[in-house]
């Protein structure tokens, strides 16, 4: 059997977001329910990859080492509750540096679909923001939007988005595995 996935953003959707950015292990907070979430995707067969903007990196306000940091604390409290990270994707840059990876451009869902030899068309990829959706758009991907995060300002500023959309990921995790 062929593997599937579910491409999640990180902050806003797994965990709660800040504007003044995730910056520590300890910032880091999952929403309620997103790490059930990961469990319920993976116990009906999908693989998770998280696809993350980390402009933070670029603007000096933490390292790569503390990143990976906060990525350990995110995939051993998604472990604690029976679920598994497959992967995780991140843009290290800038707005202003133009990158090819940073969303809603498509860089880091083409490295993920190359390394995994992954078909994107259809993939679902959840999101809280603009930038989720379109990133998703570019390749064929399915943008679903969860209200968490960036999710109601996304909605407010777009209210004739034709996509699905969430209260949280949980919910978005429980369409998923119903639509088989």
């Amino acid at each position: 059997m062929t593997s599937r996935y579910v491409l999640l953003d990180r902050d806003g959707v797994i965990n709660y977001d800040s504007d003044e950015f995730i910056k520590s292990p300890e910032e880091w907070i999952p929403i309620s329910g997103s790490l059930e979430a990961i469990a319920l995707l993976n116990d009906n067969g999908y693989k998770v990859v998280v696809i993350s903007n980390q402009s933070g990196v670029a603007r000096g306000l933490f390292d790569l080492a503390t990143l990976e940091q906060i990525h350990e604390k995110m995939r051993q409290k998604v472990a604690e509750r029976q679920g598994e990270i497959e992967a995780v994707y991140f843009c290290p840059h800038g707005p202003d540096d133009n990158c090819r990876c940073r969303k809603p451009k498509a860089g880091l869902l083409e490295q993920f679909a190359a390394e995994y030899r992954v078909d994107l068309i259809n993939l679902p990829f959840v999101g809280d923001s603009w930038r989720d959706i379109e990133a998703a758009r570019v390749v064929g991907a399915r943008p679903m939007l969860v209200k968490t995060g960036k999710g109601q300002r996304t909605l407010a500023a777009h209210p004739d988005i034709n996509i699905p959309v969430f209260e949280s990921l949980y919910d978005a995790a429980k369409f998923i595995v119903t639509e088989k």
